[in-house]
């Protein structure tokens, strides 16, 4: 076949302006649940020519004249595209502007300048119509309304859900796919790396589904010994075994009506494997120790980190079971591959935090662009433990680089010192020098009120110079003096040193650090 169509009108009655036009130019009306094509055409002739071609390739459409073009649209739900023709008026003009949402095409248009200039005017259809550029602008439509900003279906903003945050391309992917998924009962394998939200997008899976209102129900595979696994699943009868002194049910009879998601699909063990295979194909199973098939109404959705396709080659995981649980497969991106949601991120789970705890901190934008850098190995689960940490001990307050844990502090960490007033720095320095004093334990009272009396009697007895001293210099020497005399009258045998000094052992190997005072070598 030509790719340039030239079609005669071969449709055996006439086609009134409002007539709805089906597949093969049957009268029909609107499809339920199909997107259609709108053809806006006052000249019947052509209206029937564009008709017969979209019949043959397969699309549903409907013809209406200028006059009646917004009403036509405005009882419309499901419009693939809007094909003007011909001399288009001002007000048939004006519906590219008011239905942002619909893309439009146009076809023999007198003046298509003023036209092509809308952003929803994706193309321009040949004149005679191509068969090739038909289909592919047909596509481009389909692609239109699939990457539309999402305006219809919102996933429901859960706590959980806070993790698919981000407007980044893989995140964008992963909610169109779950957005997609969700009212069909196929089974969905959602892979990713450990903290990237796997069980969130079951979730929400589960809550936009048909099955919303029933029970979600989470089974951790490698959390269950392998000897209770199938108890867990199917439940057991009373006297099954050792301890089972009644009946249970299992997993699967909780999540009647609703989905069961089994987490960590990978670890579960071979004979489950051939068993949850069973209950997949037949939609049956028995307790354990019972005899009666019980029928599963159940949705499976199953998540992992490992590479399952690998197992395979292994012989670590069934391959039939494989392809019954990898329907529909959605692979959540790791947070390094995101980064730029890192910001978003933040604000929504600080946002958590804040409303969970009564507790919020903030960040600048430096030690945000450090946490962009991070390789962030326990993705968003790594990040909300960092910002509950930062919660702790920065509650209320501005975190910097210099504040957050060094393992994140990717650029150069500006640390601010402030400066004192000098009465401050001299007070400082006094309780520094009585720091060392325990007056508190009854074992060192003696030694210590010996000492109190001994700094007392120094001080008393100290004259103050004609010039003045500095007295946080003058302290200071004072303390390694004695110190040092100590050290000396007692041949460097720290415990007793201190103890002459009244002070913990500990305080006096700190303070030797900070003066570096060492034993004199031979």
């Amino acid at each position: 076949m030509s790719d340039d169509v030239n079609v005669t009108p071969n449709i055996t009655s006439a086609i009134a302006p409002e007539t709805t036009i089906g597949i093969n130019g049957q009268d029909c009306p609107q499809k339920i649940g199909l997107k259609q094509i709108i053809i806006v055409d006052n000249d019947l002739a052509r209206s029937q020519q564009i008709s017969t071609v979209l019949a043959f390739v397969g699309e549903h459409f409907i013809h209406c004249t200028q006059d009646n073009a917004a009403e036509v649209l405005a009882d419309s739900s499901q419009i693939l595209t809007v094909v003007l023709t011909g001399n288009v008026s001002a007000d048939c003009a004006n519906l590219i502007k008011s239905n942002p949402s619909i893309p439009f095409l146009l076809h023999d248009v007198l003046d298509a300048n003023i036209l092509t200039s809308k952003i929803n005017v994706i193309g321009t259809l040949a004149t005679p119509l191509n068969y090739a550029q038909l289909t592919e602008l047909i596509h481009h439509c389909h692609q239109y309304h699939n990457k539309l900003p999402r305006s219809g279906t919102k996933l429901k903003s859960t706590a959980l859900f806070r993790s698919l945050v981000g407007s980044s391309e893989p995140m964008s992917q992963v909610r169109f796919l779950i957005e997609q998924v969700a009212k069909t009962p196929a089974s969905v394998l959602v892979l990713g790396e450990s903290g990237t939200g796997k069980e969130v997008v079951a979730r929400n899976i589960h809550d936009l589904s048909d099955r919303g209102k029933q029970a979600f129900v989470p089974v951790n595979c490698g959390a269950i010994p392998a000897e209770l696994l199938e108890s867990e699943l199917f439940g057991h009868e009373k006297g099954a075994f050792t301890g089972a002194i009644s009946t249970r049910k299992g997993r699967f009879e909780l999540a009647e009506g609703g989905t069961l998601f089994l987490d960590e699909i990978g670890d579960m063990p071979q004979p489950m494997q051939v068993k949850l295979l069973r209950v997949l194909q037949e939609r049956t199973f028995e307790r354990v120790g019972g005899s009666k098939s019980i029928k599963a109404d159940v949705r499976i959705i199953a998540a992992t980190h490992q590479d399952l396709e690998e197992m395979i080659k292994e012989g670590g995981f069934r391959e039939d079971l494989f392809y019954r649980l990898n329907v529909f497969p959605i692979e959540t991106p790791a947070l390094r591959e995101r980064k730029e949601d890192i910001p978003l991120l933040l604000k929504e789970l600080l946002s958590r935090f804040e409303l969970e705890q009564g507790k919020r901190v903030r960040f600048t934008d430096r030690a945000i662009e450090s946490l962009m850098e991070h390789p962030w190995a326990g993705n968003v689960r790594e990040l909300s433990n960092l910002i509950e940490r930062m919660l702790i001990m920065y509650g209320d307050q501005i975190v910097d680089v210099a504040e957050l844990p060094f393992k994140y502090q990717h650029i150069d960490a500006q640390v601010y010192n402030p400066e004192y007033p000098e009465e401050l720095q001299e007070q400082d320095v006094i309780n520094e020098l009585f720091s060392g004093f325990d007056f508190d334990d009854d074992e060192d009272i003696e030694e210590t009120s010996s000492a109190e009396e001994a700094l007392t009697s120094a001080v008393d007895t100290a004259l103050l110079p004609d010039d003045g001293i500095n007295l946080k210099e003058h302290l200071a020497d004072l303390e390694v003096s004695l110190i040092n005399q100590s050290l000396t009258k007692h041949d460097y045998v720290v415990a007793r040193a201190a103890e002459t000094l009244g002070m913990r052992r500990t305080t006096l190997v700190e303070k030797m650090r900070k003066y570096d005072l060492q034993k004199p070598t031979e």
